[in-house]
């Protein structure tokens, strides 16, 4: 980016955060859900749930937190899509400023209404007996991850956003995303799970990223884990920001 651009960037990102700080309910209403999984999972079903010596609470939080960050992207492309259909968007074309400013600001934004609700979620896995032995070093490798992970799905949410034709089409797409946790390690272990759904559990993105946070939170080695969460997440944020970007120059030409 250009210094110009830079400072567009942050122009509209100021922009977008006055909006969300106007109604903090959307990062209340973002948190909600996922604290209403732990609740459910540690109190209800957890007892019933072998995970070894592991707290289960512990055990369960990475998953817990990828479906926050799955839950608050929705809100990025619900943003977009009123952006785009209240005319905003022509109006910033017709400015003096970059056009690669206006996705910007949406994929900022929501990274940083992201974080404030993963905090939250830890804040309330702390209350319900979450312990790790992780050092500074092995949180900040969760807060990179969580960050990565958030910034790939925001640019599937970009494209939602500008693909959509109605409000709900444009939150829609999370639904899948936020699922897809049940059906990977993040809840329960994939030794436990019938042969072709084990399968898909232990070779979709969501495992690699769970098992990695989760043993960086528990002072473990990682291993390869890591590295095929990375590659997943590389991969789909390189995929996500072409295709949102092919898109938007069309919608804006």
């Amino acid at each position: 980016m250009t210094t110009h651009a830079v400072a567009d960037t942050a122009t509209l990102t100021g922009r977008s955060l006055r909006h969300i700080l106007r109604s903090p309910d959307t990062i209340v209403t973002t948190a909600v859900m996922p604290i209403a999984f732990l609740l459910l999972f540690t109190f209800v079903f957890g007892g019933a749930i072998d995970v070894g010596d592991a707290s289960y609470v512990d055990y369960l939080l990475p998953g817990i937190l990828l479906i926050t960050v799955a839950s608050g992207i929705a809100y990025t492309a619900y943003r977009l899509f009123l952006d785009l259909q209240g005319g905003i968007v022509e109006r910033f074309q017709s400015m003096p400023i970059a056009r690669s400013s206006v996705l910007w600001a949406h994929v900022l934004t929501s990274i940083v209404a992201n974080l404030v609700s993963l905090a939250v979620v830890v804040g309330a896995a702390l209350l319900m007996g979450f312990r790790s032995s992780a050092g500074l070093g092995a949180w900040l490798a969760v807060v990179g991850i969580l960050v990565l992970f958030t910034l790939a799905l925001t640019w599937v949410a970009v494209i939602a956003g500008l693909s959509a034709k109605t409000v709900d089409g444009a939150s829609a797409f999370s639904y899948p995303l936020i699922f897809l946790p049940f059906v990977s390690s993040a809840f329960v272990p994939t030794e436990s799970m019938p042969g072709p759904v084990r399968w898909f559990a232990e070779h979709q993105p969501v495992t690699s990223i769970v098992d990695s946070i989760r043993a960086l939170l528990a002072g473990d080695a990682v291993g390869g884990a890591l590295w095929i969460a990375l590659a997943w997440m590389v991969g789909i944020l390189l995929v996500a920001t072409a295709v949102a970007t092919m898109l938007y120059r069309r919608r804006v030409r």
